[in-house]
């Protein structure tokens, strides 16, 4: 086995551990950008620039992953953005 099949192979194994799930905001037609951005830093601990990036993202194609991670992180911040009124799903 050549050194970039091993290498290769060890890229795919560790992959396939740390798969993360994604937390994918959608866009709407009833919040604001101002309440999206705040959201976004007050939940997901963005900073004002990727927050507001994140929404301007939301508007124009109408979803952005906002936050990887495991799923038992990911879980109470999801529920933040529910619970502001955000439409958000974990995949």
């Amino acid at each position: 086995m050549s050194t970039i099949e091993k290498v290769q192979e060890k890229f795919l194994e560790e992959e396939a551990v740390g798969v993360n799930n994604e937390i994918v905001l959608h866009n709407d037609d009833v919040n604001t950008f101002d309440h999206v951005i705040d959201t976004l830093v007050r939940v997901c601990k963005h900073d004002d620039l990727q927050a507001e990036q994140c929404a301007l993202l939301v508007h124009y194609k109408g979803k952005c992953t906002v936050k990887t991670g495991p799923i038992d992180e990911l879980k109470p911040q999801w529920l933040g953005l529910i619970d502001a009124g955000l439409s958000a799903e974990i995949i």
